[in-house]
């Protein structure tokens, strides 16, 4: 039994299809043969659509190809090239450096967006996610079922009838209430002259989407993109391969069969006892233990969990008192022939005014949130404890640069309910479906916890730590405050700021992130909308 959905082709389609795509019918694959350029813009694309990589390659970009040069290639059977260089130097040298310097471009498509957070956990690998902003999951898959994971190990269980009935009734009421929020947002926001009717249209549907996306559960299926090196994927590879989700093991074997079709010297350590079994073994005993122990502590000191008892909140628990010292300090460095120790001497003695001086210099004229100060910004960091639903908690976890760990999602923390849905009268049905996720999960719970986590509807709320040095949270902190942002990371952003700035007493460094955006949007998509349409129209 197959957890995803098999698409069908036409023989030119597959014949066009077979010189790119490692399989054609398979939910994980690479693609080989393409310019750079174009692999970037499919992926770009592919994130805001809801068709398969394959399909959106067929419908959107083969017209514009010259594909006559490809017609003798067969990817699908694996690209034979001259690995003996690779093999001596890689293999019987084992010099990792040589893994850094080739990539891949993967798809794996039909995840759980249980597993895209496992997916996306590696530092050094680029990803382009399925948005549910953007992709509306009211619809069916070929298959007559909704998109969730349809696990076989749930299906099988004495819950199989219980979880289909419950997941579908939750995607009942997304489905249901997507056209009636849609109409709710027309008479709320009526269109403006300046903006065409399309636009307009368009704004409404990414509100709609925004508010409604909270029902769905983290078992609803996405597409996702990626990018890395072979020392990269070698490294996912093993922690998938032990992991205890089925679907993540499944994918884990997947991924390593299409990669070997392109990359197979990168990955030859993988099944190695002494190398990536053991590294495997590794990963996956000691989470294990650590949890065990972790779960003695509680059980010894009383640290149950607390029910429903959690709000959204951000906290700052951790900085350093002498942090922008040391910044003031390490930039000095960079132009001194002193010691750093040497130069916080000198700091401690500089005026307010001086100090101010030299973070403005450093920080110099930015014309936009991209333009950003150097690594002397990185000698201070802050440590975030934040409570926020799933949804945001999505988009916070791909700064994977940061420090980042994360709670089990369960419902114990309770859910949000958008003000949005309260104020179209719909938080009665809101509110059925989210209970009947919980329930859900507690059913699965008892004999099934790896699964249960299929359940939880992406409005309940999970506690993540960010741990994150100045620069960086300059960018996740201007980034993710602006306009067009989901209000609830938009909140999680200014409150970062807030505090760097009055708790930590930062102030010159919350000063430096001048694009940090506090505005009240109603629409927000609708601007960036409008300044896409300008570009479009050479404006």
């Amino acid at each position: 039994m197959t957890a995803y959905v098999d698409e069908s082709f036409t023989s030119l389609e597959c014949d066009i299809l077979r010189r790119y795509f490692t399989n054609l019918d398979q939910p994980v694959f690479a693609l080989v043969n393409l310019p750079e350029v174009v692999k970037g813009a499919l992926f770009a694309r592919y994130s805001r659509s809801s068709k398969s990589l394959r399909r959106l390659f067929l419908d959107e970009f083969v017209d514009d190809l010259d594909l006559k040069g490809d017609e003798t290639v067969d990817a699908t059977v694996g690209l034979h090239r001259a690995e003996d260089l690779y093999e001596r130097v890689f293999v019987e040298y084992g010099d990792d450096s040589v893994a850094q310097l080739g990539g891949v471009h993967l798809a794996c498509e039909y995840a759980s967006n249980v597993l895209t957070k496992i997916l996306e956990w590696g530092r050094l690998m680029a990803y382009l996610e399925q948005s549910t902003r953007y992709v509306a999951y009211d619809s069916r898959l070929p298959s007559g079922h909704y998109r969730y994971h349809r696990d076989p190990e749930i299906l099988s269980s004495p819950y199989g009838a219980l979880y289909v009935g419950e997941m579908d009734r939750m995607f009942d009421t997304y489905a249901a209430l997507l056209p009636q929020m849609q109409s709710f947002l027309l008479r709320r926001y009526p269109r403006q002259i300046a903006d065409t009717e399309l636009l307009h249209r368009q704004a409404i549907r990414a509100k709609a989407l925004d508010s409604l996306r909270g029902l769905l559960p983290a078992g609803s299926l996405a597409n996702v993109g990626m990018y890395g090196t072979g020392q990269s994927y070698e490294l996912l590879v093993m922690k998938l391969r032990r992991h205890p989700l089925p679907e993540a093991r499944l994918y884990g074997d997947m991924i390593l069969a299409e990669l070997r079709k392109v990359i197979p010297s990168f990955l030859s350590r993988i099944d190695r006892p002494d190398r990536g079994i053991a590294w495997s073994d590794y990963l996956a005993n000691t989470k294990v233990s650590a949890q065990e122990a972790a779960r003695a502590v509680e059980m010894n000191h009383g640290l149950g969990p607390q029910p429903n008892c959690a709000q959204s909140s951000v906290k700052l628990l951790d900085w350093d008192v002498r942090g922008e010292d040391k910044v003031l300090a390490a930039i000095l460095f960079e132009f001194s022939h002193r010691s750093e120790e040497e130069l916080l001497d000198v700091v401690a003695a500089m005026s307010s005014e001086e100090r101010r001086d030299l973070i403005r210099a450093y920080a110099g004229t930015r014309i936009n949130r991209r333009h950003r100060p150097g690594r002397a910004f990185e000698r201070t960091s802050y440590r975030f404890e934040v409570v926020t639903d799933y949804g945001a908690f999505r988009d916070l976890q791909r700064h994977r640069m940061l420090t980042l760990q994360w709670q089990a999602l369960d419902p114990h923390l309770g859910y949000e309910l958008p003000a949005l849905v309260e104020e179209a009268g719909f938080s009665g049905q809101y509110r059925e479906s989210m209970e009947r996720s919980e329930e859900l999960y507690w059913s699965l719970a008892a004999s099934m916890p790896d699964h249960a986590g299929y359940a939880v509807a992406l409005g309940y709320r999970v506690r993540c730590v960010l741990q994150m040095n100045a620069r960086e949270a300059m960018h996740v902190i201007e980034l993710r405050s602006q306009p067009q942002g989901h209000q609830s990371y938009r909140y999680v952003a200014q409150q970062m700021h807030r505090l760097i700035s009055e708790q930590a007493d930062h102030q010159m460094i919350a000063d430096a992130m001048g694009f940090v955006d506090y505005s009240s949007v109603e629409l927000e998509r609708l601007a960036e909308q409008r300044r896409t349409q300008s570009r479009q129209s050479g404006i």
